[in-house]
């Protein structure tokens, strides 16, 4: 992934200069595009909201565009009040509690960010194609396959609406797995994909004792601890090295085989550690393994194994041709590079539909959680395509829910109570 780096704009155009980087001056660069102001909102002010507004405000430095925020919206009021400070919002332009999306909706902001518990994100993004809003959603976009199934028809209908819907699977927007995946997975430069694994072991992240939640604002608080809001760690941060395997192999996969399990985690109800076998079909695997427990071995990374050599997803050769547009600028980051995504392609006028793919990717990974929490084969035919298949799977769902937010009607989960393979269902 691109590393974060400080560069001024003048910087910036003097390194792509360098570099043999194509984009038309004319059209990057011109004086009409200092006139073009870019309206955007974002719903979810925690650290990763307010950094992908600040991207946002980079992108449009190096792009030439304005870019004002015109509305901030988080569960917790005074999040969003803190923002606002931060971004100049007015108070009145700052919304707060399980609502506070539509108020922003309802705002002229014609781009919106969201960086909301990934719970939120499928009732989110629909509320916001129907208001005919362009959309950044971050990763993963949903925490059960009913979920994924409302992103990706969000998507569908944003496109009909001629929207741009980016997503923040971030390496899908850095240069080097774009143009190594060009080179192998489409131009076929080492021939066919064998296998390969996907990694994200880290060490222990997020809360250090028990949480013992009392109320919907305790689990909000908590996000990151629990199931029903984060999808489990698999899903809420390995998506990121699963998405690249679903993009490198073309495909979702056909089914999982996986087991995984808790020993030292202290709070929530999540487990451990997951090992997944991912079966793509036409006798490609793809091992997936993601820990967060301190004192261990550590890597987070990709490798595929080809006919004629391997990759790490980034060291490509030099692809025949490059699908990048020319006029399109290269970031310092892949996260300042999702933003000029987001501003260029809207630019452009023509609808982009990010939805599916991360929503396919982001349902890979919860086919892997299931399967490690029951301990059985799981099929992506059983959760994302027929619902008489297993309807237990196809409808399963998450509590609480994000409607149950919205009405009040949040149950806890029991801290502590965690699957068990061969008995859970989920």
């Amino acid at each position: 992934m691109m590393k974060r780096t400080k560069l001024s704009r003048r910087d910036f155009l003097q390194t792509a200069l360098g570099a043999g980087v194509a984009f038309s001056t004319p059209t990057i660069l011109s004086a009409a595009r200092g006139e073009k102001t870019f309206k955007i909102g974002l719903i979810g002010c925690g650290g990763r909201g307010r950094g992908a507004v600040v991207d946002a405000l980079e992108a449009g430095k190096i792009l030439g565009f304005n870019v004002k925020v015109v509305a901030l919206a988080d569960y917790f009021k005074e999040r969003a009040l803190r923002a606002g400070k931060q971004f100049n919002v007015p108070p009145e332009r700052c919304f707060g509690g399980p609502t506070s999306y539509r108020a922003l909706l309802e705002t002229e902001a014609e781009i919106v960010l969201m960086a909301t518990p990934p719970l939120f994100r499928p009732l989110h993004l629909e509320a916001a194609v129907q208001a005919g809003k362009h959309a950044f959603i971050e990763k993963p976009v949903a925490v059960d396959p009913p979920g994924c199934r409302r992103v990706i028809a969000a998507g569908e209908v944003a496109k009909k609406k001629g929207l741009v819907i980016i997503a923040g699977t971030e390496m899908r927007h850095d240069w080097n797995f774009i143009l190594t995946h060009q080179a192998l997975a489409v131009e076929k430069s080492f021939g066919q994909l064998y296998a390969g694994r996907v990694s994200f072991c880290i060490g222990h992240m997020f809360q250090t004792s028990s949480i013992n939640p009392q109320s919907a604002e305790d689990l909000i608080r908590t996000w990151q601890n629990w199931l029903a809001l984060s999808g489990d760690h698999l899903v809420e941060q390995h998506v990121h090295n699963i998405d690249i395997a679903n993009w490198f192999c073309g495909r979702p996969p056909v089914s999982a085989v996986g087991f995984g399990g808790r020993a030292r985690r202290p709070a929530g109800d999540m487990y451990d550690f997951f090992s997944v076998d991912f079966d793509y079909g036409e006798g490609v695997h793809i091992h997936s393994m993601c820990r967060q427990v301190s004192g261990c071995w550590n890597w987070v990374g990709h490798e595929f194994i080809y006919e004629k050599g391997k990759t790490n997803g980034s060291d490509y050769p030099k692809p025949q041709q490059s699908p990048l547009p020319p006029d399109l600028p290269r970031g310092p980051s892949s996260h300042v590079q999702e933003q000029i995504d987001v501003l260029y392609y809207v630019n452009q006028g023509e609808p982009l539909d990010q939805a599916r793919a991360v929503a396919e990717s982001t349902a890979a990974a919860i086919m892997g959680r299931i399967s490690a929490y029951t301990g059985q084969r799981v099929f992506w035919n059983e959760i994302m395509v027929d619902p008489d298949k297993k309807p237990e799977l196809y409808h399963l769902t998450l509590k609480p829910t994000a409607e149950d937010f919205e009405k009040g009607t949040v149950e806890i989960p029991q801290e502590h109570v965690l699957p068990i393979p061969g008995i859970s269902v989920r």
